[in-house]
């Protein structure tokens, strides 16, 4: 393996970090209704759990209300039901073949909760992104090491690994810093 291919792994591999990230983070509940919000109900579906969104079209009503329309008239009641037992605390609601789930509004001990975790979620990232670092640079000393690089090699790939992290490292505060806002604002 080469400084270059060990350079672009790292990168790489930060990117599907901060990827994660933004997945983490579109699950944590703000005032705000989100149709990602219910990607980790699964329902009973003849026998085996599947997701939410495989048996249902979920889409947004207004600000604070999910619209869920199981695709099959039977399969309302289950949907329903899973929702309610989510640890999300939403209380749905049926009418007809659409089920509206509508937002509970957040209290200011729950805001901040939420923000607690998305600061959590950013920094087990940054954990994550520091650890490639590490990887990365503990690679190149090994090139250094088999003397199929030389130490100035060494130096200037460990200034480039580090200008890496910082800027993925940047960006995690950044996304962080706009979920923080997210979940304060409404």
């Amino acid at each position: 393996m080469t400084i270059a291919e060990i350079k672009k792994n790292a990168e790489t591999k930060m990117g599907q970090s901060i990827e994660a990230l933004k997945n983490n983070l579109s699950r944590i509940r703000t005032g705000r209704a989100s149709p990602q919000l219910l990607d980790t109900i699964h329902v009973d579906y003849y026998g085996s759990m599947v997701p939410l969104s495989q048996v249902a079209n979920l889409s947004l009503i207004d600000a604070r209300t999910i619209g869920v329309q199981p695709w099959e008239k039977n399969m309302a009641a289950k949907v329903e039901k899973a929702i309610r037992e989510s640890d999300l605390g939403l209380n749905p609601a049926s009418l007809g073949d659409l089920i509206r789930v509508p937002m509970p509004p957040m209290s200011e001990e729950r805001r901040k909760e939420m923000t607690k975790l998305a600061r959590t979620e950013g920094e087990a990232s940054k954990v994550a992104v520091r650890n490639l670092r590490r990887d990365a640079n503990e690679g190149v000393k090994k090139l250094v090491k088999d003397k199929e690089a030389s130490e100035d090699d060494q130096k200037r790939s460990e200034a480039d690994i580090q200008k890496l992290t910082d800027k993925f490292i940047a960006e995690i505060d950044t996304l962080v810093a706009a979920k923080e806002q997210d979940i304060m604002a409404v």
